[in-house]
């Protein structure tokens, strides 16, 4: 039987992170063929997002790649926010009765330190599709005429031009597919509080008794402490003084632990393994298509890290990008579908990550920890899902608003396969 004639030939994906890796995967999965483009000579190492939350669980599910995370990284079942001083639970939950088994599905939050996440999907890109991937590849300018789009980028061999039917930007907060689009335009706002995420091996759970996460409610010393290992590595994020240098956090950040953590120890009680500052923002693209260029996750939003949506809400914008390509790959959508995706997009941007992120930053910094519960609607919820489990599977898997159905949108009779 004749091959049946598509609509496009080639999709070229900006960024080796995260997004743009997983959108390969998916795509070179459907038979799709993708080109990356990556500015570095190497995946990104430093210490970023580990925790992907329930509503990115069923686009890994369906690269085909849950089951290497499962055994490669660990299973987040408990989460909870603690006093300041005495570090006793405010409140919290522990998923493992209610989102193990959704139909079928375990849809707790998922854990692999993003390195080992991206390398995983960069070998199954590379290896089992054959995808390629090129480095030093830095994109200096973005172009498109009615048939194609391109971007002009710099090597090390001199300047050259690729080409394919659609470019995505998934190159991150700096975006250099974002700037080419709008320039500098990313409205929305940056923080006044500077956050130091680190990798530290301390025992926390078999010392102290605490949860997988946990984050401590300070107006000046908040923290958070999360589990991203199987060999105990947590993630402690911490705030600091926006005023300081990187080599005043890095001479404070000894006084920090002794202050803040459990135990107060000293640097010889525990280890840390890396460290980097990092600015919080909240901000959003203009669109996140124009024409044949569109853009996905962090190169069209951003938001503070406190919860875990900035990594999760861009994981599910990859899953409705892929539906919309797809869709119009195998000829059960129209270019409209892209229009769509923006719109889609950003509408769950305005109303589920951006507000819903910036309550869980205002909720670790509270001004008044002893008083937060009483003025603090979802930790009264989680509260009352203690003893009700039926209310807590429904509380946590409200999250899943942040996802769109786009094969809604397919043509009538038309339905992903």
């Amino acid at each position: 039987m004749a091959e049946p004639t598509r609509p496009f030939k080639k999709v070229l994906i900006i960024g080796a992170g995260p997004s743009g890796l997983l959108l390969a995967v998916l795509l070179s999965k459907h038979g799709i063929p993708i080109e990356i483009l990556e500015a570095e000579d190497h995946l990104n190492s430093e210490p970023r997002a580990a925790v992907y939350g329930t509503p990115a669980i069923p686009e890994f599910v369906r690269a085909g790649l849950m089951d290497e995370i499962k055994a490669r990284g660990i299973i987040l079942n408990s989460m909870c926010w603690r006093d300041p001083d005495t570090h006793e639970i405010i409140a919290g939950f522990d998923s493992e009765k209610v989102l193990q088994d959704v139909d079928g599905v375990d849809m707790r939050a998922h854990t692999l330190v993003l390195q080992d996440l991206v390398q995983l999907m960069l070998d199954r890109v590379t290896g089992e599709y054959g995808g390629a991937i090129r480095w030093k590849h830095k994109v200096v300018e973005v172009g498109q005429d009615g048939e194609t789009a391109w971007v002009d980028v710099e090597t090390p061999e001199g300047r050259k031009r690729v080409e394919g039917d659609y470019v995505v930007g998934c190159d991150g907060a700096n975006s250099a597919v974002r700037k080419s689009l709008f320039g500098n335009e990313f409205p929305g706002f940056t923080w006044d509080a500077q956050i130091i995420a680190t990798n530290t091996y301390y025992d926390f759970a078999g010392k102290f008794g605490w949860q997988d996460a946990n984050f401590i409610i300070h107006p000046e010393h908040f923290f958070m402490a999360t589990r991203i290992t199987k060999d105990n590595l947590y993630r402690i994020t911490y705030g600091e003084s926006a005023s300081l240098t990187k080599d005043e956090y890095i001479a404070r950040q000894p006084w920090k632990f002794t202050h803040m953590l459990p135990g107060h120890p000293s640097p010889s009680e525990y280890t840390l393994v890396s460290m980097s500052p990092y600015k919080m923002h909240q901000r959003c693209a203009p669109s996140f298509r124009v024409g044949r260029v569109l853009l996905a996750a962090d190169a069209a939003h951003i938001c503070n890290p406190w919860g875990g949506l900035g990594i999760t809400g861009g994981f599910v914008d990859i899953g409705g990008l892929y539906d919309c390509l797809a869709g119009i790959y195998d000829g059960k959508a129209d270019e409209s579908i892209l229009d769509l995706y923006s719109e889609k997009r950003i509408e769950k941007w305005k109303t589920v990550i951006d507000p819903i992120s910036q309550d869980n930053f205002r909720r670790v910094r509270d001004a008044d920890p002893k008083t937060r519960f009483e003025r603090d609607e979802w930790m009264q919820q989680l509260k009352k899902g203690e003893e009700d489990e039926g209310f807590l599977k429904e509380l946590l898997l409200g999250f899943m608003e942040v996802r769109y159905d786009f094969t809604q949108h397919y043509k009538k009779g038309e339905s992903e396969v």
